[in-house]
């Protein structure tokens, strides 16, 4: 997509970043599936009910074979809802027998269907890490984006997880919850945010949740067509652009970051799996021919879309890449 003044790539180069580069492969990202319970409509992965992709066997295989490699510190198993895959619960006490950070990314809705009830107490024995969209402390603004009722589903089963120890103090049981802005805008200040879910959700709901993370939309997918029919497209590449921050360039999650589609082809990043831009040059294609030292070596693969990461304080899979910045904002329409 295009943008008045200087496009991402011709930013990177002023700002000393070009040609982008992996720093490393630390983190493997797992897209095992873009079926999902629910179909919100921020969803850049456009998943739903409908979606029937999944990753097979062999993908499936190899990506626990590569999980194994001492460089992978962190492995992260992302959907669509991951919990829809038939053999997602083999997947999670196999990646977590390796003894590495590892993180479900789950819409936490679809552990009130009798069959993914048992999934509490399943993730509490392998010790893994949640992270679950909810898009705001306040349940209406939540239910705009996800579906009514979707709210009061999440705060239910956050107190069953509390009950596990999940988001309790000491326990070492992560619960950690990410924000999206409902709207054309970019996300306020990650630790006023946080203070403001965890004040409110403590007092309205009595829950708790570890950390909060920051994530501006990325233009991409559903996001994008709402852009496009409410009429924000342009203001809000704009504002991305304006927020451009070089120290957030640096730390980009795609540095560290390799994502792995159902089909095994190899992307950059999340997003870039969406647009269907994978690794290229060199680097290898996919899982079967995954060559570590070259792909930590690889040359990022980048277009406009990339405003979204480097926007403020920065946004990644974890949140806010820096402690603190200011970030211009939108106007909806």
């Amino acid at each position: 997509m295009s943008v008045p003044g200087p496009s991402f790539r011709e930013c990177l180069r002023r700002t000393g970043f070009f040609p982008f580069r992996a720093a490393a492969v630390k983190i493997l990202q797992l897209n095992i599936t873009r079926r999902c319970n629910l179909r919100c409509r921020h969803c850049h992965v456009e998943a739903g009910p409908e979606q029937g992709r999944q990753m097979n066997d062999a993908v499936l295989e190899k990506c626990l074979e590569v999980a194994a490699l001492p460089a992978i510190t962190t492995l992260d198993v992302t959907g669509g809802a991951p919990e829809l895959h038939p053999r997602f619960r083999e997947l999670v006490a196999r990646l977590a027998a390796l003894g590495k950070r590892l993180l479900v990314r789950t819409n936490l809705v679809v552990l009130q269907e009798p069959e993914f009830a048992d999934l509490v107490e399943f993730y509490a024995r392998h010790r893994v890490e949640l992270v679950a969209s909810l898009p705001d402390a306040r349940g209406e603004r939540t239910d705009r984006l996800r579906g009514p009722g979707v709210f009061a589903a999440i705060i239910a089963v956050m107190r069953r997880l509390n009950a596990q120890g999940y988001g309790r103090p000491g326990s070492g049981l992560v619960l950690d919850l990410v924000h999206n802005p409902v709207g054309a805008y970019l996300p306020g200040e990650q630790g006023a945010l946080e203070a403001d879910y965890r004040r409110v959700l403590a007092e309205e709901h009595g829950v708790e949740f570890n950390q909060l993370f920051c994530l501006t939309n990325c233009p991409v997918g559903r996001y994008l067509e709402y852009l496009q029919s409410s009429g924000n497209l342009g203001d809000y590449m704009l504002a991305l652009q304006a927020a451009y921050n070089p120290a957030a360039a640096g730390r980009a999650m795609c540095r560290e970051t390799i994502s792995v589609s159902p089909d095994g082809t190899l992307y950059d990043c999340d997003f870039n799996q969406m647009l269907d831009l994978p690794v290229a040059g060199t680097a290898p294609a996919d899982i079967f021919s995954f060559d570590h030292r070259t792909l930590a070596g690889r040359e990022i693969v980048i277009a406009n879309h990339c405003f979204a990461c480097t926007a403020g304080a920065g946004s990644s899979c974890q949140g806010a890449t820096l402690p603190t910045a200011d970030q211009p904002r939108a106007a909806a329409k």
